[in-house]
């Protein structure tokens, strides 16, 4: 019997490992990440001809104070600034607002860096054009340039280089069905990818589109992206639900043949009466006092 038992145990542990070990492959092949920007990338209609659709639909900028227009000293209202490294020896930041002129955020990097002026917004369900102009001076092109993105991987415009003229940058992006929160950031370099020069940014904007316009790129799904950037699952719920029945009828196999071979309690002695112990014990005195 109990080599029967040994022999289903050690079935039941090498098909919980199989179980196991199938686990950590679902688990890894199914989810893992791909490119963000091959999740959702198409070419075609560039993103100012879907601006102008935009602005003729009536949509309105989510952003606050998309112009630059309002703030105080050298900051404009409802904006911040980061970077990859905080000193200001490495990247300046500048709020152009003089009298005349249309506002314009500078970020300048003195040292290579991947710096930015964001602004956070909390959409709901549904397909978003998200823009601005920007120009450049001085920026090299072995590195990321001056672009219009959200403050995670992948999620960008195209970007600009060298010192070029005005432009507008911008991408659609479609947020899922439960909404989401989003930094909106005016950049100038990347992730792993820091670069010097200074970039200026104009009439920046967050516009929600009844749909997307046909050949409109570059698109994102931002649901799609963070999912491929999540850690991988552990495994599918009935591959689990097998492993804990295995090693529970691991546990049960294992108290039956290691706990079968404990020795048994010895027999606890019937405690004698009192008269019995009394007429031993005087017993045992007589006997004594006889022999001597």
């Amino acid at each position: 019997m109990k080599a029967a038992l040994r022999v289903a145990a050690w079935v039941a542990i090498a098909i919980a490992a199989t179980l196991a070990a199938i686990v950590m492959v679902d688990g890894t092949v199914a989810s893992a990440p791909t490119s963000s920007a091959g999740v959702a990338s198409v070419a075609g209609a560039s993103p100012t001809a879907a601006s102008v659709i935009a602005s003729r639909a009536g949509g309105r900028n989510l952003l606050s104070n998309g112009g630059f227009s309002h703030g105080s000293g050298n900051s404009p209202d409802d904006w911040r600034t980061s970077g990859w490294k905080e000193a200001p020896t490495v990247t300046s930041y500048d709020w152009l607002h003089s009298a005349g002129s249309e506002p314009e955020l500078i970020v300048n990097n003195l040292q290579p860096n991947d710096a930015r002026w964001l602004q956070t917004l909390t959409l709901e369900p549904g397909w978003y054009y998200i823009g601005a102009e920007a120009r450049t001076e001085q920026v090299p092109f072995d590195a990321a340039g001056a672009s219009v993105s959200l403050d995670e991987d992948s999620i960008n415009s195209s970007d600009l280089r060298g010192s070029a003229d005005w432009q507008r940058l911008g991408f659609y992006l479609k947020v899922g069905p439960y909404g989401a929160d989003v930094d909106v950031a005016l950049r100038l370099g990347g992730f792993s990818s820091l670069n010097t020069g200074c970039a200026f940014f104009r009439k920046a904007s967050v516009v929600k589109v009844g749909r997307l316009p046909a050949g409109a790129s570059p698109v994102f799904d931002l649901s799609a992206i963070r999912r491929s950037l999540a850690a991988p699952p552990v495994g599918k719920p009935w591959t689990l639900a097998a492993v804990f029945v295995l090693l529970l009828i691991l546990e049960i196999a294992g108290w039956k043949i290691y706990g079968a071979d404990e020795p048994a309690p010895a027999p606890a002695h019937p405690r004698l009466p009192r008269a019995e112990r009394r007429r031993r014990s005087g017993g045992g005195a007589r006997r004594g006092a006889r022999q001597s």
